[in-house]
């Protein structure tokens, strides 16, 4: 952790950096308003892509230049720096995600989940679980309800959860597994039905930040961890239902 607490925020009095950020795309939402706000306490800038975890961990271990990922579980990150690919030391849990399972029509999933075995749908959506951490949380709880194998037939699976939203935003999918920062505004969800996925029902999603060896030496870099632990950006993450 030394490099990120010996790392002092950019003023704007200060050379101003870039840095490139992998972002796992649950957090998007999140993460644009911390960039934005991450530039104007700074001065630095943070490029951000936005994508499945799975799909970052292939790209990084080919050379794609990114500097920073925040990903959307623990072990690809840490996995990253068993490989030098990432900094160990920088590593630490931004945020703890929270599954959902979604309408954006009301009155089509209960509070309690029931949906799942008792509902009259046609298509129920899941990010792709070999790579995206929600995507596996959703079929670990739909093995542990035991409802996975009469489900499959009806799965639409997503790259990734952006693209899953997506699937159920647009009713292409009557109902499916998101992360809640993409139905919460301003600490409610903001529109059709939902199950918020008691978290006894699969692993934690412990979403990891670290430095990647592109990054070393960057003080825009440096600071962005740094600052994804303060007070301002804590509280946008928050916002957006995660926890820590």
């Amino acid at each position: 952790m030394g490099l990120i607490v010996s790392a002092l925020v950019c003023t704007h009095g200060a050379r101003a950096e870039t840095v490139s950020v992998a972002v796992a795309a649950n957090f998007t939402a999140p993460m644009q308003k911390i960039a934005a706000a991450f530039e104007a306490d700074t001065g630095h800038k943070a490029t951000l892509s936005f994508g499945s975890t799975g799909k970052f961990y292939a790209q990084i271990t080919h050379g794609a230049p990114f500097q920073v990922l925040l990903s959307a579980d623990d072990t690809t990150p840490a996995r990253l720096a068993a490989e030098g690919h990432a900094l160990a030391d920088t590593r630490f849990a931004y945020a703890i995600g929270t599954l959902v399972l979604w309408s954006a029509q009301a009155g089509v999933v209960d509070a309690q989940g029931a949906v799942l075995k008792t509902g009259d749908f046609k298509h129920i959506a899941l990010a792709n679980p070999k790579v995206a951490p929600y995507g596996a949380a959703a079929l670990q709880v739909m093995d542990k309800l035991g409802v996975t194998s009469r489900l499959q037939p009806r799965f639409v699976q997503g790259e990734n959860i952006a693209q899953t939203f997506q699937f159920v935003s647009s009713g292409n999918a009557q109902l499916g597994f998101v992360a809640l920062s993409q139905v919460m505004m301003d600490g409610r969800i903001d529109k059709g039905s939902a199950w918020q996925v008691p978290a006894h029902l699969h692993a934690p999603i412990r979403q990891d930040a670290v430095l990647l060896k592109a990054g070393q030496g960057n003080p825009a870099a440096a600071a962005l961890l740094q600052y994804l632990r303060g007070d301002k950006a804590r509280a946008v993450i928050k916002a957006y239902g995660y926890s820590f």
